[in-house]
């Protein structure tokens, strides 16, 4: 009996893993598309998509520079690398899960430390299912995320001009839906409100990207003092 439960547990695990892989994994051909939009090429998308592989900050990058061009680089790899911190807390919390085994294994786990993978780590109510649910997650993304982005790039990069397709936008768009599922909470949507605000005031004063960081460091400092939260619990 107790054998049978295990198998199911694991077979729901393997479906989770497999079918949240899956779907995250389609989300490269945008950001291929959308890279070569901004001004990047074939490889040099590939590449960022092997080396950085970290969704939110990808499409954070390409949105900047798609709006400010090289000039804006710096900006684009702050905006990124912000985004970017929230990797290095699931780190600390999925560690004591995945910590087994060499150097090599520490290196894959922290590469596929992403939000999906740790997500289905978490949902599992023990530590096997949890390592299994966080390895295959990862996994099928990585392969899965890396196949599609070249896809998108060589349509990308077959489209042309892809301002005359609107793909100019689309990196916004893009990042507005994965945004959008999260602004659930009262709390949430309030930072997003006041960060955008802030963006559209600073926008005309400062150089691209920097508005950016600005309306994050708002939505940081929001967060940080738990503003809004502690008004509407009021």
């Amino acid at each position: 009996m107790e054998e049978r439960e295990t198998a199911v547990r694991r077979s729901g695990v393997l479906r989770d893993s497999v079918g949240v892989g899956l779907a995250t994994a389609a989300y490269g051909i945008s950001f291929g598309a959308l890279a070569v939009a901004a001004g990047l090429d074939v490889w040099q998308t590939c590449f960022l998509s092997l080396v950085m592989f970290t969704g939110g900050s990808q499409f954070a990058l390409v949105g900047v520079l798609a709006t400010g061009g090289v000039a804006a680089g710096g900006s684009a790899i702050a905006t990124a690398a912000l985004l970017g911190i929230r990797n290095v807390v699931y780190g600390m919390r999925m560690k004591p899960i995945v910590d087994r085994g060499g150097v090599a294994r520490r290196v894959a786990a922290a590469w596929i430390t992403i939000d999906e993978s740790t997500a289905v780590a978490l949902a599992q109510t023990e530590d096997r299912a949890a390592r299994t649910g966080f390895w295959v997650t990862g996994a099928v993304i990585f392969v899965g995320w890396n196949l599609t982005t070249l896809a998108g790039a060589l349509i990308g990069d077959a489209l042309g001009d892809t301002r005359a397709w609107g793909l100019d936008a689309a990196a916004a768009a893009a990042f507005l839906g994965l945004l959008w599922p999260r602004l659930k909470r009262f709390q949430a949507g309030a930072v997003a409100v006041a960060a955008a605000l802030v963006a559209t005031l600073t926008t005309p004063v400062l150089m691209p990207g920097l508005p950016v960081l600005v309306a994050a460091l708002v939505a940081v400092g929001v967060g940080w003092f738990d503003l809004f939260s502690r008004r509407s619990a009021a």
